[in-house]
């Protein structure tokens, strides 16, 4: 096992320094500064919520196009103008006094951060590798988990510092002096698949996007796959607004990643052996399970001795979830077009999750208690535990009969 990481150190530590970068554009770090931001500019919770879901929505109709450029340029370039973009809206974010910059600022980190730098990483290892992918592709998503488990800490005690503001300014800094070369580096090689990789590879058939698009199995599996972004980012988002309700200190809550972090790197690395041997669509109806778990606790308990139990439970879910965005759609439509797919998949998702913030922004406005969405967000992934279940069982009947 070894000697997979050490022949391929060089374009499993470009992914994984992809994932990494792309928290910054995650609610997860974001939402660290929503109580900042919305003093600075007078907006409420619904106002900012909704604000930030056109940033999001926005960044998702240029995902599309954006993403499929895969497909068309060297990954080192691509990357590069990702990361000189996370850059600059990092800055943005910085320095904006105004909702239309911030407005602006925000949709760079969402098509950046939460978009296209995951996209790159796990498009490079479903591209590269084929009989190893789970590992591939659990060693990559160890980077955003590694974010989780650090930088929101890294962040409250670095404002306590220096301030939010200055805080984001060394968050650019950081992307566009130290990551970014180091990462354009990494992956200026292309990785050539052995030859027993090719041969596998070339059993599967190549499905379009349009394809895709017309399969009904990709939208039953977006509805699970996409069930941990969409309630990761509603909690995420308005953890500032839920500490208050529940009277914890916020830095309670954000104490807690690092378990998270923990536990989803466990998983991840599980999952991607899992994956390798079994396939990745049957640890759709796990990745649900564990999300239920986590969420259902978190809404029914208010003493602040759930947070671990959380953590855990969220980031076992979010671990296996990572592993399976990377290797899911290669393995069933193969990688000819993976760029095109996956930033299709990565415009749902995109999508899905502006609408938990507005939605819930609004609803907090209105007086419906915080807790009580958590509760039904937690049901809705129960209930789809069974449904996933039923459909891995149909998308391996279906590879069943186009092997023969």
């Amino acid at each position: 096992m070894m000697r997979f990481y050490v022949e391929n150190a060089r374009w499993l530590a470009g992914a994984f320094l992809c994932m990494l970068a792309s928290s910054f554009g995650q609610t997860f770090f974001i939402s660290l500064s929503s109580g900042e931001l919305r003093a600075a500019l007078t907006l409420d919770h619904g106002e900012f919520g909704w604000l930030y879901a056109g940033a999001t929505l926005t960044s998702a109709l240029a995902l599309p196009h954006a993403g499929k450029r895969i497909d068309d340029v060297p990954l080192s370039r691509y990357a590069t103008a990702v990361l000189l973009g996370l850059s600059a809206s990092m800055a943005l974010l910085a320095s904006a006094r105004n909702v239309f910059v911030l407005f602006v600022a925000l949709l760079g980190l969402r098509l950046t951060g939460q978009g296209l730098l995951g996209h790159t990483a796990m498009t490079a290892v479903g591209r590269w590798f084929t009989v190893e992918r789970g590992r591939a592709a659990s060693t990559a998503a160890l980077g955003i988990q590694l974010g989780e488990g650090l930088l929101p800490f890294s962040f409250v005690a670095l404002s306590a510092a220096v301030g939010w503001r200055n805080t984001w300014w060394l968050a650019s800094l950081a992307s566009a002096l130290l990551v970014l070369p180091v990462v354009r580096w990494l992956l200026d090689t292309p990785r050539v698949p052995p030859a027993v990789a090719l041969c596998h590879a070339s059993l599967s058939r190549g499905w379009t996007r349009a394809e895709v698009l017309r399969d009904p199995m990709f939208y039953a599996l977006t509805l699970g796959v996409l069930a941990g972004p969409v309630i990761g980012t509603t909690i995420f988002f308005h953890q500032v607004h839920l500490t208050e309700v529940r009277g914890w200190p916020l830095g309670h809550f954000a104490a807690g990643t690092p378990l998270l972090a923990v536990a989803a790197m466990a998983s991840t690395l599980l999952a991607g052996l899992l994956i390798d041997r079994v396939g990745a669509v049957w640890l759709v109806p796990a990745t649900n399970a564990c999300l239920a778990l986590a969420v259902l606790a978190l809404g029914s308990i208010d003493a602040p001795e759930v947070i671990p139990v959380f953590m855990v439970c969220v980031g076992a879910s979010f671990g296996m979830g990572a592993a399976i965005s990377g290797t899911l759609w290669p393995e069933l439509y193969g990688t000819t077009h993976l760029g095109a797919i996956r930033s299709a998949v990565t415009a749902l998702m995109v999508v899905s999750t502006a609408v938990g913030p507005g939605v819930s922004g609004m609803l907090i406005d209105r007086g419906v208690a915080l807790p009580r969405m958590i509760t039904v967000l937690g049901l809705y992934a129960l209930a789809l535990v069974p449904g996933m279940a039923g459909t891995a069982a149909w998308a391996a009947g279906r590879a069943r009969r186009a092997s023969h």
